[in-house]
Order: C-alpha cells, then structure tokens, then sequence
C-alpha cells in the first residue's frame, strides 16, 4: 500500500482503552518508546484491535503544537 504520509512507525498495541464513543490505543514503537492515539471506538471494533497485535502507527499533521505554562 503506497501513502503520502512518510511518518510511520510499526509497533505492537500495548493497551486499549474504549469509551463510548472513543477509544485511546497505546502502541509501543521500540526503544521505550510509544505512541498515543485517540480514535473511535467504533474503529477498535472494527479492526479488532487488542493488546499484543502487530499495527503500524501512521502521523499525517501540518502542526505540531507544544505548550508550557
């Protein structure tokens, strides 16, 4: 599968946290190293999302905000 974004980092789900409508999918990319994405519940069910599966975790933003108070 060919994509425009070119930050990919394949890992394994280390948990599944489902709400109602969303969920947050915790996936260890190596290295001590893990990525948190905030996505619908809905596409956990979907793709059958548990921890201990192979994913990749694919970051297409135009901004990357960082804020200390």
């Amino acid at each position: 599968m060919k994509m425009s974004a070119r930050n990919h980092f394949a890992g394994t789900v280390a948990e599944v946290k489902k709400g109602q409508v969303m969920a947050q999918v915790t996936v260890d990319i190596g290295g001590g190293h893990r990525i948190k994405s905030a996505i619908f519940s809905e596409s956990v069910d979907d793709l059958a999302l548990k921890p201990g599966d192979k994913v990749t975790a694919v970051i297409k933003s135009t901004d990357v905000i960082i804020f200390k108070d």
